[in-house]
């Protein structure tokens, strides 16, 4: 008899002898999704746990437990909102109207958990590319304080919000030009980025619940986020390509979403002077994740409209 058709308790009796969501799937003629779909329900009505057990495979593990090498964090949030920026390529001295709203939809929304999803250090003079041109760059050190800053400001006003920050590859050239130029230096206190800022937890993935992957990068172009939610099967959320879009995917085990997260910096500002003042599909803004009954609601994204006001919900507001 195809899953489709089990009962409650027929799902129940059968689970209890296979405890495998990849096994279920092949005996019931199912998709693993649909599995992990039909248990959660079962488990949310009935107030019950349905523990996996007898699955050998390597890769049969709760996504929202930490790996080792903190690779991937997450957690579980039956009901509350996350709030995710990035790519905010910080620069000393450069508020930016989407910097300050996130501070207030911060103070407004109280979310349970704040992601910066990676290139929060721009990193522009320990960059691979060669300089264009005579402009002064911030040193390191003025970049490290102004990052420290600025998420610092974000802290203040947390309130008790878990701070996650899976790590971009802007990010990541502190430590590969250390490692490429320094290897003798590996273990001194201060090599990694992660000694200086001690209140965010650094991975490469964040999940919420079993479906929803929060990371910095992984497909490319405009419709990143329609292929990362197709090619992965859950809601993706990723930054890396300044656009900010939210992208329903449908199939026949429901509706996932593809979100890209824009940029938190200026869309003029300095750090993009390589696209040699050329027309930017980017947007500078953010979005907002709301769960209900363990599941993600339409992504809300928070967009600058103008000079220190942004859109959001249909009308323009001032921040």
């Amino acid at each position: 008899m195809a899953g489709y058709y089990l009962t409650d308790e027929q799902f129940i009796e059968e689970w209890k002898k296979i405890g495998s969501p990849l096994t279920f799937a092949k005996v019931h003629a199912l998709s693993e999704r649909a599995v992990y779909n039909r248990r959660r329900s079962i488990e949310t009505r009935l107030n019950i746990k349905l523990d996996s057990f007898n699955d050998r495979r390597v890769t049969d593990y709760k996504k929202t437990e930490q790996t080792v090498g903190n690779t991937r964090r997450g957690m579980d949030i039956e009901k509350g909102r996350v709030i995710v920026f990035s790519d905010a390529h910080f620069w000393p001295d450069q508020t930016t109207t989407a910097f300050k709203a996130l501070l207030e939809t911060i103070k407004e929304f109280k979310p349970t958990a704040i992601v910066c999803n990676g290139d929060a250090l721009d990193g522009a003079s320990i960059s691979r590319h060669p300089r264009q041109d005579w402009s002064k760059l911030p040193t390191v050190q003025e970049e490290l304080e102004a990052v420290q800053y600025y998420l610092g400001e974000i802290e203040s006003v947390a309130k008790g919000a878990k701070l996650y920050w899976p790590l971009g590859n802007h990010d990541a050239r502190w430590e590969m030009r250390i490692i490429e130029n320094l290897p003798a230096f590996e273990g001194v206190v201060g090599t990694t980025l992660k000694e200086h800022f001690p209140a965010w937890l650094p991975c490469w993935s964040f999940w919420v619940n079993e479906d929803t992957c929060i990371k910095h990068r992984w497909k490319g172009g405009f419709s990143a986020g329609r292929a990362n939610a197709l090619n992965s099967g859950v809601n993706m959320i990723t930054g890396h390509t300044h656009h900010l879009s939210v992208m329903p995917v449908g199939d026949f085990n429901g509706t996932r979403w593809g979100v890209q997260t824009g940029t938190l910096a200026d869309l003029h500002g300095q750090q993009f002077a390589y696209t040699e003042d050329t027309p930017k599909d980017w947007n500078s803004g953010f979005v907002m994740l709301s769960f209900e009954r363990s599941k993600l609601l339409q992504p809300e994204m928070i967009r600058v409209w103008g000079e220190d006001e942004v859109e959001f919900r249909g009308k323009i507001h001032g921040v």
